[in-house]
């Protein structure tokens, strides 16, 4: 059960929506239940081990093994939060439309979403990132930079649209930079200026029909013509945010947990 009491304050919503990619009631089966479970106590264990505040925890929600990418999905994991140790914050599409929601939910509700696989990569930040991610988490700071306008695909420096990868951007710009007021424009900016490279993924036009890739939360004319010409489009990844990371020396340990077995089963 997603837990959204202590965020749904934090952030002064009124309301928490549905999650994941349509609102079609879904019975979890007990062997995924019991995997998702197994897997997100490996990760507390993980988590209790090192004395940080915060982490980032990617997983495996989509298929982007053609893309040569294995981890989909990343959100800030909150070792003491309000409503619960090991709290994953991190933003989600709505119900496969074209607008997303900021998230709090334990461990196991996390991984229950993982239909690929429960691969996990836990990303522990230098002292000083781990502290002012915390201190944005804290104070809405890091709720400010959120844009409920949903792209899979969002242009790094979309100022019309976000996903999930590029809310979790944002915010680590914001908290390095020490800006003094969260805006999304700065917080690109200042992530293109300190070495973010995004991701190029090449997507035909063939590949976007026969895909299903025109759909609601799907916005192709949010990059240039000339990406859409040739179908190749910039977009932030796990894999993006994490060499940044590594390159600008932030990354205090990395691990990557594999646990067997289809998530989906």
């Amino acid at each position: 059960m997603r837990r959204a009491l202590w965020f749904a304050a934090l952030l002064g919503m009124a309301t928490i929506a549905q999650a994941g990619q349509d609102c079609r009631s879904e019975v979890v089966s007990p062997n995924r239940q019991a995997d998702a479970a197994a897997q997100a106590l490996t990760v507390a264990e993980r988590l209790d081990a090192v004395d940080a505040p915060v982490a980032l925890v990617a997983r495996v929600g989509t298929d982007l093994s053609k893309h040569g990418l294995r981890y989909s999905h990343v959100g800030f994991v909150l070792r003491d939060a309000a409503d619960g140790r090991s709290t994953v914050v991190h933003l989600l599409n709505t119900c496969g439309t074209d607008r997303s929601a900021l998230y709090a939910e334990g461990l196991v509700d996390y991984y229950a979403d993982a239909r690929v696989a429960l691969d996990t990569a836990i990303v522990w930040l230098d002292g000083g990132l781990a502290a002012e991610i915390e201190h944005a988490l804290a104070h809405r700071d890091a709720a400010r930079l959120h844009d409920p306008d949903y792209n899979v695909i969002a242009h790094p420096h979309s100022d019309r649209y976000q996903n999930s990868t590029a809310w979790v951007m944002e915010t680590l710009a914001f908290a390095m930079s020490r800006d003094a007021w969260p805006d999304r424009d700065r917080a690109q900016a200042w992530a293109d200026a300190h070495g973010h490279l995004p991701t190029r993924l090449h997507i035909p036009y063939t590949k976007r029909i026969a895909g299903g890739l025109f759909s609601a939360n799907a916005h192709f004319t949010d990059h240039p013509l000339s990406a859409r010409l040739a179908g190749d489009y910039a977009v932030v990844t796990v894999d993006s945010i994490f060499d940044w990371l590594e390159r600008g020396g932030h990354i205090r340990h990395r691990e990557d947990l594999q646990r067997p077995g289809p998530a989906t089963r």
